[in-house]
């Protein structure tokens, strides 16, 4: 048995609408058909098929009424910032400089990153949550260009 691709990755936030809206506006992932579960939520697909579920679960957090989501997942705190366990998502990606604008207009900060010996680009951003997103661009879409101001350039194999 092989693994062939990320089925989902669940995120838990106190702040749903916050999180659903980055992942809307910035990454165009689209809300879609979620189970009618005991705790708020939203399932985030990429494109119009929802056959596989969705790759982005997002689970809301509600501290006054934590039952519903406590007896389907468990008890798990929330780090105060940054990925707690999760070190990162990765995303095969394309049209960098549409990326660029986008984070620029939306005030996200962001970290490039060029892998020389993959031909590959990586784009580092943090979600809401503080959940590390690495979107990988191939590098022929950065050859000879200046990086954009509000980027902060590394080159190298990642740590």
């Amino acid at each position: 048995m092989a693994l062939t691709r990320l089925a989902h990755y669940s995120i838990r936030t106190t702040d749903l609408e916050r999180s659903c809206a980055f992942y809307e506006r910035v990454l165009g992932f689209r809300r879609g058909y979620r189970p009618p579960f005991d705790f708020p939520g939203a399932w985030l697909y990429m494109g119009d098929d929802e056959r596989d579920y969705g790759t982005v679960h997002i689970i809301g957090v509600d501290p006054d009424n934590p039952s519903g989501l406590s007896a389907y997942l468990g008890d798990k705190t929330l780090p105060v910032s940054g990925t707690g366990t999760l070190d990162h998502i990765a995303f095969l990606a394309t049209g960098i400089r549409q990326m660029w604008e986008k984070l620029r207009a939306e005030g996200i900060a962001w970290r490039d990153r060029t892998v020389p010996s993959l031909g590959l680009h990586q784009v580092f951003i943090e979600d809401p949550s503080g959940v590390t997103i690495e979107l990988n661009y191939p590098a022929t879409e950065v050859a000879g260009l200046d990086l954009p101001d509000g980027a902060q350039a590394s080159t190298g194999v990642k740590a």
